[in-house]
Order: structure tokens, then C-alpha cells, then sequence
């Protein structure tokens, strides 16, 4: 097997910053029609179950590579290298790289690529059940770069966002509302901005065209960069508190904060705002215009009053 990544030529532009983000161009035909051609020879088609779409543009990869600052003193993890394209890449700028495939057979190929190459290991399994020390130890500093199946790509980030050994750096391929949401600014950030944020500073890269991959997804993607924090940027006693907090705040978003809470949490609809109004939050706000200092002051305050969190 030769990695789809092999038969192309690479071509480097400039990473876009979020605010001039526009649209990568489609992988030319031909590329589209190696990795066609590649996966007849191996008796293989793209598998739905698992969300394969595979990404084959060259410009496309470089970028995801040039997005993660990828250089020779990096270790980098990479989720699911499908047929080798983006990995390809990789192996060229990193010291190391650990590839985890969930397809059996497309991981088997990827390791009689990579045999003599020592700097590189294949490995099969679940990136939601492998553990991570198995794939960076907990000694070394990591980057996770990776072309996420939509289906399990928000998962994927954020058990790597709460795992103990935290990548440096995340970039990753992902469904363009999806980064949209993670990237939220602050007074328009979901749930799944905030569950980003406390983690990381996320940043849009560029935008990735349905024609990049084989086969075409029926959406637009986007390379999305996260800076993971030493430390998250406000202190709670508890994240697992904090999230329960939060995660009742969003279940109503369209709603006041002070009755979402009172529902949520089984708390007396007067107390709620008692403690809403002592953090300075008007009881009438939505969730989704909290910052994280607030929903962290907000936590404080519950668990001071003793509501179960």
C-alpha cells in the first residue's frame, strides 16, 4: 500500500487568521480518484458506519499541518489516518508520530507503510477507549492533529480537553457549524463553547470545501486550532460540579436563567435569584450570555448555598 498522501504534491500557503477564513479549493480530480483507486486495490469502501470521508487535498493538508506549528521536536497523535493521507504529512515534519485507526484492515496496511520508519507508530483502536498514556506518555508533551468523523469528532476533543495528560496543542478537521460553536465569542457561547473554552483558546483556521474529501460530505468543515490551558482560566473547586451547573443553565437555553436553574437544580425559584443577583447576574439573562467568569462565580455561589452540584 502507498499512502494516498504519497502520489501528492504538496503545495504550502499561509495559515488564514479567523477574520479573512475563506473556503480552501477542492482536491483536484485526480486525487479524488487515487484514493478511489487506492481502496479498490484493497477490496475496501469507504465505511458509513464510521464516518469515512477521507480528506485528500493537498493544500488542505499542509495547512493542517502548518495550523499545528508541526516540527521535528514535536510528538504528534493523530485520530484516525484512514488511508495515510494526512499522516504522510506529518511523518515528513514531526519527531514522532502515533496514528490510532479504528478500521482494522486500513491500520493493518498503514503499519506494512510505515514498517522502517522507527519515528512512527500504527496502532488499532477506539480513540474513545484507548488510553491516552498508551499513545503519548504522561512524561512527554503531545499535539493532537486529526480529520474527525462528524459523527464522534466533539467526544473525541473534548476526552482529550479532560484527560490528565492534555495535549499542547489541538487541531483538528471538523464539521464547519461545529468549530462555529466551539469558537463562540463571548455573550453567544452553547454549551459546547464554554465546554471548550474552559479548557482551551480555540481559533478558526480556515474552511475546507465538501470536494477535499472522498467521498464528498454533504457539509462544509473547518480546521479549528485549540490552545489547551496549563490550567483552566477561572478556578472552580470542582469541574464536575462546574459542568452540572452549566449543563443546567443550557437545558432551557431559550429561557430565563432563574427559572431554568430553579427546574434544573430543584432550588426554590427565590433562592436562585438570591444568588444570581449576589454574582451581578440578571436573573433575566439566557445562558448563552454568561462568560466563564461568571458561570465559575455562579458556582461558587450555588455551592455556597448548598445547592447540589
Amino acid at each position: 500500500m502507498v499512502a494516498v498522501g504519497a502520489t501528492m504534491s504538496p503545495r504550502s500557503r499561509a495559515v488564514k487568521t479567523p477574520q479573512d477564513a475563506t473556503d480552501i479549493d477542492d482536491a483536484p480530480e485526480g486525487e479524488r480518484s487515487a484514493a478511489g483507486r487506492l481502496l479498490h486495490r484493497l477490496g475496501l469502501k469507504p465505511r458509513k458506519r464510521l464516518g469515512q470521508h477521507f480528506l485528500v487535498s493537498p493544500g488542505v493538508l499542509e495547512r493542517i499541518a502548518e495550523a499545528a506549528d508541526v516540527g521535528p521536536d514535536d510528538t504528534v497523535v493523530e485520530i484516525g489516518p484512514g488511508l495515510g493521507a494526512l499522516t504522510e504529512v506529518l511523518v515528513r515534519r514531526a519527531g514522532n508520530v502515533v496514528a490510532l485507526e479504528l478500521d482494522d484492515e486500513l491500520a493493518e496496511a498503514l503499519k506494512r507503510v510505515y514498517a522502517n520508519q522507527p519515528h512512527v507508530s500504527i496502532l488499532h483502536g477506539d480513540a474513545m477507549k484507548t488510553e491516552i498514556d498508551k499513545l503519548a506518555p504522561d512524561t512527554k508533551p503531545y499535539k493532537l492533529v486529526a480529520t474527525l468523523p462528524y459523527y464522534i469528532a466533539t467526544a473525541i476533543v473534548r476526552r482529550f480537553l479532560e484527560a490528565k495528560h492534555k495535549p499542547n496543542v489541538i487541531v483538528v478537521t471538523v464539521q464547519r457549524e461545529v468549530a462555529k460553536s466551539m469558537a463562540a465569542p463571548e455573550g453567544q457561547m452553547g454549551l459546547l463553547g464554554v465546554a471548550t473554552q474552559f479548557y482551551g483558546k480555540p481559533q478558526i483556521m480556515s474552511l475546507v470545501k465538501p470536494g477535499s474529501f472522498y467521498p464528498p460530505p454533504k457539509v462544509t468543515s473547518a480546521v479549528l486550532r485549540i490552545d489547551v490551558h496549563p490550567s483552566p482560566p477561572v478556578q472552580v473547586s470542582s469541574e464536575e460540579g462546574f459542568f452540572t451547573l452549566v449543563r443546567a443553565g443550557f437545558s432551557a437555553p431559550r429561557k430565563q436563567l432563574k427559572g431554568v436553574l430553579s427546574h434544573a437544580l430543584i432550588v426554590a425559584s427565590g433562592e436562585v435569584e438570591g444568588v444570581l443577583d449576589a454574582v451581578g447576574v440578571d436573573p433575566k439573562r439566557r445562558a448563552e450570555t454568561l462568560t466563564l467568569e461568571e458561570w465559575a462565580a455562579l458556582h461558587r455561589a450555588g455551592e455556597a448555598a448548598g445547592w447540589q452540584l
